[in-house]
């Protein structure tokens, strides 16, 4: 996974926590439920990302790379 990539998702998940906590803190469900929404966004990426880097590592060592 790239460094932008690594930030990007950071990012989303710390929005995401901030909209939650507004959300709980105000009694707003739906802003709570956007920032659920986007914590599992970025925990999906990077889970994604994850994989993707995991597949290139076997790739790298079956070709001798």
């Amino acid at each position: 996974m790239g460094l932008d990539d690594k930030i990007s998702n950071k990012a989303e998940d710390l929005k995401g926590k901030g909209k939650e906590a507004a959300g709980n803190a105000t009694g707003d469900d739906q802003l709570r439920a956007e920032g659920q929404s986007d914590q599992a966004s970025s925990a999906v990426k990077d889970g994604v990302e994850k994989v993707k880097d995991a597949a290139s590592n076997i790739k790298d060592k079956l070709t001798g790379h």
